[in-house]
């Protein structure tokens, strides 16, 4: 495939997740939520997980801003749900070594989330890309603190 067409087709894939999010919506027997925006475009994620010891069983957000970060969001809780804690922050790092354009293990066991690896290209919304994820790393590490 010509690098037009999959940038074409990842485009596709972000829209999808922007326009029809996947686990939107909120989470009332979750075991930790987690409120973080991104003050310089005003991009909010609040996040919700449910626990079963080390492993997500489900995740749920809800929040506002632009594309980028409702789809990464979107395409986040579906790739961590039935995932222990080690290896959804592992995920975190592989994803955001893959938007900062560096080098990174294969993700594609990971849905839809490679389709951000574009993002590398326009610094700006890294930040963007990256919120759910810092919101998921930082919900293990409080959710770690209370045990």
């Amino acid at each position: 495939m010509t690098s037009r067409k999959l940038d074409q087709l990842y485009r596709q894939v972000i829209m999808d997740h922007y326009k029809n999010p996947r686990n939107n919506g909120e989470l009332p027997d979750s075991d930790v939520t987690i409120d973080l925006n991104n003050p310089t475009c005003g991009d909010q994620i609040h996040l919700h997980l449910k626990m079963d010891g080390d492993k997500i069983v489900a995740a749920k957000f809800t929040g506002s801003g632009c594309s980028i970060s409702m789809a990464s969001a979107s395409m986040m809780t579906q790739s961590i749900i039935g995932k222990t804690e080690q290896e959804a922050l592992k995920m975190s790092r592989e994803f955001s070594e893959m938007v900062q354009g560096h080098d990174h293990e294969t993700i594609d066991e990971y849905g839809d989330v490679e389709a951000l690896a574009g993002v590398a290209k326009f610094p700006a919304r890294i930040k963007c890309a990256t919120l759910s994820w810092k919101a998921m790393e930082r919900a293990i590490f409080e959710k770690e603190g209370t045990k």
